[in-house]
């Protein structure tokens, strides 16, 4: 991954270069940010341009061997820790290192990936991922040895939140005091989550946010879509990439049509209509589900934006501006916070595997009273 190929981050990009250049490179250090950001692409750069054996002022070279090696993620000085869980070609006590070859092609696409794309790929999506001891105990094994290549050896760990309490204290002895030449790249995106004594131990890289604008012509270069389209779909994926990717599986216009009949549905007390909707979203795919819960969001969202007069900031047009303006009739600054914890509620369920039915009927009994208040 190549510095250049990242979307913005421009300060970040030169601080981490300058420390390179300055020999003064963190022995720990931890990329965090927003799933679906910059933080793992960073990591991937970061630790490229270190190995490179041609560095140029602003990025690596590109061509090298270390670098080849480093864009297929090949490199013998760059080991990677990630979540894994049990599959039916892993069925006891699994590690990264046994899903080598399933990591490098699930990061081939792109690098702005989160956990479920990761567990789906793996065929793990109902199961509960997590970084085990026995993972610990092999990364203080393998970074006990010496650089093979590099004048470095980094480990890239990805997520180490859902690292068990005896897995974190395992790597603490090793994470404050390395072997010589020995890096750790922590790529979080719930640093809260991590003991104290891991963040106490790690030098912070809080990456910024990815805007709207970097988004579209993410999705105009690397997507082809028309910048119109682009546009649209970047307000909803609200600066990630990963999420903008995940909508165009999506169609948008159906996503919103089922959106305006569910609603409509709701509002009108229509049990027997429900009940069909319930069978319609359960057919849906898991990223389509969750999507519409997303797009309920973003559509509360525009609605008390509009709804509070400011016109100029709603990020809709057409058949959707239309239905905002509809829609806000019935919202309130007090419902419609309610509504927006119904749909993030639901998003929390359903990445936990709930039954993608009764969310969906749940929510929408609550919908029903949210926006159809009780008259005295």
């Amino acid at each position: 991954m190549l510095f250049k190929d990242i979307i913005g981050q421009t300060e970040i990009k030169q601080q981490l270069i300058h420390a390179i250049q300055s020999n003064h490179v963190a022995h720990a250090q931890m990329f965090w940010g927003a799933e679906g950001g910059a933080a793992l692409p960073l990591a991937l750069a970061y630790a490229q341009y270190i190995h490179c054996e041609n560095k140029q002022a602003t990025d690596a070279c590109g061509t090298c061997a270390a670098c080849i090696k480093s864009q297929k993620l090949i490199h013998p000085d760059l080991s990677f820790v990630f979540p894994v869980a049990t599959t039916k070609k892993i069925s006891s006590k699994p590690v990264s290192k046994d899903f080598m070859e399933e990591w490098r092609q699930f990061l081939t696409k792109h690098p702005y990936v989160s956990l479920s794309d990761w567990l789906s790929f793996i065929d793990a999506e109902s199961k509960q991922a997590n970084i085990s001891v026995d993972e610990s105990r092999h990364i203080i094994q393998q970074l006990s040895l010496k650089p093979f290549e590099s004048e470095y050896k980094i480990l890239l760990l990805w997520l180490p939140e859902f690292m068990n309490i005896s897995a974190a204290n395992a790597i603490l002895k090793i994470l404050e005091e390395p072997s010589p030449k020995t890096l750790f790249l922590l790529v979080s995106q719930n640093p809260n989550q991590l003991l104290a004594t891991i963040i106490s131990r790690v030098q912070a890289v809080q990456t910024a946010p990815i805007t709207d604008e970097e988004v579209a012509n993410y999705l105009v270069a690397h997507q082809q879509l028309p910048p119109e389209k682009a546009q649209q779909v970047a307000y909803m994926a609200d600066g990630s990439i990963n999420a903008a990717i995940h909508l165009l599986d999506n169609t948008h216009h159906t996503q919103h049509e089922l959106f305006v009949e569910w609603m409509r549905t709701c509002f009108k007390k229509d049990m027997e209509a429900l009940v069909s909707l319930t069978d319609t979203f359960a057919k849906l795919s898991k990223d389509q589900q969750k999507n519409l819960f997303q797009y309920g969001l973003h559509i509360c969202r525009e609605a008390l934006v509009w709804k509070q007069g400011d016109e100029q900031l709603v990020r809709l047009a057409g058949k959707e501006y239309q239905f905002v303006q509809n829609f806000s009739r019935v919202l309130q600054i007090h419902n419609s916070s309610l509504l927006y914890e119904q749909f993030n509620d639901a998003i929390f369920h359903l990445e936990r595997n709930a039954s993608p039915k009764i969310v969906f009927m749940d929510t929408s009994l609550h919908i029903i009273q949210i926006i159809n208040p009780t008259r005295k």
